[in-house]
């Protein structure tokens, strides 16, 4: 289970007295919009309307509401020198006392956010793989680590990261959900090439990336046109990952810079995606999940 979803459940588990902060307006230039949202216990808060002074003026007002027992007003707030935030926009909050009923509303709304995420599939375990595991962790994706070896896996640092074990990494690749993102970092180069194959045949994955030197990756168009016979799909991989700009193989600077390129292209897939949703309404099954184990 992943970490966010298990945070919102714990959270409201261990909190006496919540409140919901809503973003209800958001006009001009403003740190969030309307679908941020905050809990605020007289502890701790999770998520947030966007930080800063506005933040800080939310959580008095809601510790105020709960320790005096009383109802907090709604607030309409300008963001300018008066309060030491010079966004300039304007936000209007809401202030709701988290019932039972509103506590499984944000539960299953916390569900539906996750299960939406884009799929980020990395192939390979190493010291590489295990450091953008722990990146991308950091995102509003779900990332899936995947090995055949086992012991790979068992090791991996990343706290509550997904991982699967299998011995045919490409049929991993050929049951993924559309707008996939595919990061191609294995122990074998042999390996690494059937993969970044697999994945390349697909038109609807958002990213396919691999690691890699300027001899890998000629070897690999070369082994592409040779064994699959379809050297245009070269065209679509990104190698190495991260770009050519920083000289350093460290493995936490390679994974750094390939997380923010694996989070564009996996984010910008998903907006179109949303936005064709909304144009043409049409019925049809969730994407399917693929059997992780830990």
């Amino acid at each position: 289970m992943s970490a966010a979803r298990e945070d919102i459940r714990d959270f409201l588990r261990r909190a006496q007295a919540v409140i919901l902060v809503e973003v209800t307006g958001a006009a001009g230039s403003t740190p969030r919009d309307t679908d941020a949202f905050m809990l605020v216990s007289e502890r701790g808060i999770f998520a947030t309307i966007g930080g800063g002074q506005l933040e800080y003026m939310a959580i008095d007002h809601a510790r105020r509401a709960l320790r005096f027992n009383v109802a907090a007003e709604p607030m309409n707030v300008p963001l300018g020198p008066e309060i030491g935030q010079c966004c300039g926009g304007r936000v209007g909050l809401s202030f709701t006392v988290v019932t039972p009923l509103i506590a499984r509303d944000l539960i299953a709304r916390s569900d539906r956010e996750m299960a939406s995420r884009p799929h980020v599939y990395v192939f390979g375990a190493g010291h590489v793989g295990d450091a953008l595991a722990m990146a991308l962790s950091l995102a509003p994706l779900r990332v899936i680590l995947v090995d055949t070896r086992e012991d790979e896996l068992i090791a991996s640092t990343v706290p509550r990261i997904e991982t699967c074990l299998t011995a045919m990494p490409e049929a991993v690749v050929r049951d993924a959900p559309a707008g996939s993102s595919f990061v191609i970092l294995t122990h074998d180069h042999a390996l690494d090439f059937l993969v970044a194959a697999e994945a390349l045949k697909r038109p609807d994955a958002a990213y396919v990336g691999m690691i890699g030197s300027k001899t890998k990756r000629a070897t690999f168009r070369n082994w592409l046109s040779r064994e699959v016979g379809q050297p245009d799909l070269f065209e679509n991989l990104v190698c190495p990952i991260g770009g050519t700009a920083v000289k350093d193989k460290r493995p936490a600077v390679i994974a750094t810079l390939a997380a923010s390129e694996i989070m564009t292209a996996a984010l910008t897939w998903s907006a179109k995606g949303t936005q064709s949703s909304s144009a043409v309404s049409t019925a049809g099954s969730s994407p399917s999940s693929l059997p992780i184990s830990r």
